[in-house]
């Protein structure tokens, strides 16, 4: 994998219980990064020298991911348990706030977070992930059960594994290439780096446990208004979670602003880095 920036640092901390491998670079307040599914750490590659400019950027490998502990337990990958491995993570750099950022999964977890523990964030950017109540209202109609098919198939045993690791993790490469409207967005190697990835022992399916007990974890709770400033970041161009999620999710949030970016997928920070990372400072810079 080439490194895009000499002054990336690889380190190792233990939060809740387990090993997690993380990706740094600058200093000053924190900016945690949290990533998706297939990914891990590299997914924020184009944003951690551009935020390590005024942040200590922090990009983890979720548990079960890449170089982060694997627990093999189904029940490991609960919300519960994320929320307990981001808290772990702030509290253990050393930090009593940072700003959270997430994609895919990594959004469903800092949303879930910044409801738990809104005192620990100073403001939150998600990336094509619905507010919960948002993705649990659209999961009630068929347009958005078809879409989020993928998700009935991985609560299957062992054949989601065999599928995602036939002719050399073939699917994995295709997750991104195929759904992408930028096919320039992922080099080969990119696509060599997330095969590594999921290619580790225990890690294809430590990545699907998370979607085995996804229905658990968006259980039935009611959820509030959340008064941590929040940004939304939506490719449009969404194969899997479409933008209809994403309407009347100011209903819960206090303070919320969204940047449409048409023609790009969900994959929107590859596809669009500049001006994600453009929305991103200026919400960050705002005074709101």
């Amino acid at each position: 994998m080439t490194m895009l920036n000499g002054t990336w640092q690889h380190e190792y901390m233990i939060s809740n219980g387990i090993k997690l491998h993380y990706v740094t670079q600058g200093s000053g307040p924190l900016m945690l990064m949290l990533h998706g599914f297939p990914e891990f750490w590299y997914s924020w590659r184009h944003q951690i020298p551009e935020f390590a400019k005024d942040y200590k950027v922090v990009a983890l490998d979720l548990r079960g991911y890449n170089e982060s502990d694997k627990p093999q337990e189904q029940s490991a990958y609960v919300m519960n348990e994320f929320i307990k491995d981001v808290e772990g993570v702030i509290k253990g750099l050393g930090y009593d706030r940072c700003v959270l950022v997430g994609h895919d999964w990594g959004g469903a977890i800092a949303w879930s977070f910044a409801y738990a523990h809104p005192e620990l964030l100073e403001r939150l950017i998600i990336l094509n992930l619905p507010h919960p109540a948002k993705f649990a209202e659209g999961l009630r109609t068929p347009q958005q059960l078809l879409r989020s098919w993928y998700a009935f198939f991985f609560q299957l045993p062992l054949l989601p594994e065999l599928a995602l690791q036939a002719i050399d993790y073939a699917i994995i490469g295709k997750i991104f290439t195929e759904m992408a409207i930028n096919k320039n967005a992922f080099t080969s190697a990119d696509i060599e780096a997330y095969k590594d990835a999921a290619a580790r022992r225990g890690a294809l399916t430590a990545m699907i446990n998370y979607y085995r007990n996804v229905f658990f974890s968006l259980g039935q709770r009611q959820w509030g208004i959340l008064d941590v400033p929040t940004l939304m970041i939506w490719g449009e161009e969404d194969t899997a979670l479409g933008k209809e999620l994403t309407y009347g999710t100011e209903a819960y949030v206090r303070d919320f602003q969204i940047k449409y970016i048409p023609n790009c997928s969900h994959w929107v920070q590859h596809e669009q880095p500049e001006l994600v990372n453009q929305y991103m400072r200026e919400f960050l810079e705002s005074g709101t």
